[in-house]
């Protein structure tokens, strides 16, 4: 079982980044997949999570901005990314667990995401 993020990056306030999860060993369709991010100095920080069947949470600090979505034929889950602030800068990291109610139980590698001017 292995999860890997990708697509971090240095962006300006107000741009948009994509990040991947590209899953290896076990079927998203049928797992729950979401994202978490840490920021320097700071504790870790749920941002979504999709169940098996589609229905997402979402925090406050990113609903409206941020969308999770999956593609099965892929086994990849992604993070679109809009209207990033400063304050998004952090490590992020996908996950997964068989309900979104549960915790984590396997964790990709991380990805940095920077926005600064």
């Amino acid at each position: 079982v292995q999860l890997q993020a990708s697509g971090g990056g240095l962006v300006q306030p107000g741009e948009s980044l994509k990040l991947s999860c590209a899953a290896s060993g076990f079927p998203l369709s049928r797992y729950a997949i979401g994202w978490v991010r840490q920021a320097p100095g700071k504790l870790r920080e749920g941002l979504v999570c999709m169940n098996y069947d589609g229905t997402t949470d979402y925090a406050d600090s990113v609903r409206g901005r941020f969308t999770i979505s999956r593609d099965n034929a892929k086994n990849t889950a992604y993070l679109q990314m809009n209207s990033l602030k400063p304050e998004d800068t952090a490590v992020y990291y996908c996950a997964s667990s068989e309900l979104c109610a549960y915790d984590y139980a396997y964790w990709g590698q991380g990805t940095l995401v920077t926005v600064s001017s």
